[in-house]
């Protein structure tokens, strides 16, 4: 597997606007923040660079690349740790309308989300934190012919707080659909989520009658969610390559600055195996993100286990890397002052999100017949 001219090229470009545009004093700006994004910058990811429109097809505004395209621009955000709705976004929200097979909702919703106008989510898990079919339990009742009202409540939406457009996978007497709900729909309640990683904003939502359109058929969503699931599993992956491999960077660029009984505490046989080691679980976890990306953008059959060998191992590898990181820097790297802090929490809420590394290792047992 490798990548055309084009597509190192783009991540060139997005190196450079991730450095420039996410310093770390952003991203603590950001951090301490309502919205945890800067307006400013996702128009220029619309305008500038034209992220939002990557992978949503020309006949709906957007370029037509393919899968592999954004997972090369969500590596090099998670590398600088951007805080933006765009995994929200493009890896949740516009991955739900066109795997949802609703033409007339992709033309609805599509063209505005690729000019970075609508910031999209989906809403899936609910207080259980389970993100399978059995857990949606919010329920949605017609109200007239083409009307449906919802209630119930979501947890851990990702952006939920600020997106302007909401899937919301909910139950009806027939199984689980989807919904698209304004965000300045009546009856919803927004409340902020504390979480361990502040780059990465939560939500809780509650709908109290809350009118929605229904997206796609009724009763027959989830299959649409599980694509959608396992899309966003391989977005996530590809972000955790991107953090992981500058946890390592950030390892090696310490043991060489860093002198202990005047040597670079890089020469220590020590620091050479743990980074030798977290550079084997770098690897590791590109080569299935990789992998899962490729038939992402192939619309391969074998997405459903791509995705669960990516989430698990790129999950681990963030992890193991970052938390090494933190060993090699020694105090400064528990400190508030210090990076390293900041991608370990990173690491730890990618874990968890759309389902632990034990879930996914479940899953694809399941999946492959195990």
């Amino acid at each position: 597997m490798a990548f055309t001219d084009e597509q190192e090229e783009l991540r060139r470009t997005m190196r450079r606007f991730c450095e420039d545009r996410s310093p770390s004093a952003e991203v603590r700006r950001l951090m301490a923040s309502t919205d945890g994004y800067s307006p400013q910058v996702w128009d220029q990811m619309a305008s500038q660079l034209g992220l939002q429109a990557l992978t949503i097809p020309e006949q709906y505004g957007g370029a037509g690349f393919s899968f592999l395209e954004v997972a090369i621009v969500l590596e090099e955000m998670g590398r600088a740790l951007v805080c933006s709705p765009y995994f929200a976004t493009i890896g949740m929200a516009a991955n739900a309308l066109l795997c949802s097979g609703d033409d007339d909702a992709c033309a609805t919703y599509l063209p505005s989300i690729a000019t970075g106008e609508t910031i999209g989510t989906l809403a899936l898990a609910e207080d259980t934190g389970r993100w399978d079919e059995a857990s949606i339990q919010l329920a949605a009742e017609r109200s007239g012919a083409d009307s449906w009202l919802l209630t119930g409540e979501k947890s851990f939406v990702v952006d939920g707080a600020i997106a302007n457009l909401i899937l919301v996978a909910a139950r009806s007497s027939t199984g689980v659909s989807l919904f698209a709900v304004e965000g300045d729909a009546s009856g919803i309640a927004r409340t902020p989520l504390p979480t361990i990683d502040q780059t990465r904003k939560l939500a809780r939502l509650e709908f109290q009658r809350t009118p929605a359109r229904l997206i796609g058929a009724e009763g027959q969503a989830w299959p649409g969610l599980s694509r959608t699931l396992d899309l966003a599993a391989i977005a996530l992956a590809a972000e955790g390559v991107g953090g992981a491999q500058r946890c390592l960077d950030m390892s090696v660029d310490y043991s060489k600055l860093r002198y202990q009984f005047g040597r670079p505490i890089g020469s220590f046989q020590v620091i050479k195996h743990r980074c030798a080691d977290m550079l084997l679980q770098v690897e590791s976890a590109r080569s299935a993100a990789q992998y899962a990306a490729f038939a992402a953008a192939e619309n391969s059959d074998e997405i459903p286990i791509a995705a669960c060998l990516a989430k698990a191992t790129c999950s681990d590898a963030y992890f193991y890397t970052a938390a090494e990181n933190i060993q090699i820097h020694g105090g400064i790297g528990f400190t508030w002052d210090h990076d390293a802090h900041l991608y370990f929490k990173r690491a730890k809420s990618s874990q968890l999100f759309l389902g632990n590394t034990a879930y996914h290792r479940e899953l694809l047992a399941q999946r492959i017949g195990v």
